[in-house]
């Protein structure tokens, strides 16, 4: 049980340091662009028409 108040705390900190680092990703435009980044892996980049 005295374990409890020292547990209770760091369970408050973390969760709060958390919400702080998903609100700062959030403001800073992490999440602007979710579909970009997964066609740009898969995207070659030649835009030119294959020679037939």
């Amino acid at each position: 049980m005295n374990m409890l108040i020292y547990l209770i705390p760091v369970a408050l900190f973390l969760g709060a340091l958390g919400l702080f680092a998903f609100l700062w990703s959030v403001r800073s435009g992490q999440y602007d662009d979710m579909d970009g980044a997964a066609w740009r892996a898969i995207d070659d980049g030649d835009d030119r028409p294959r020679p037939s």
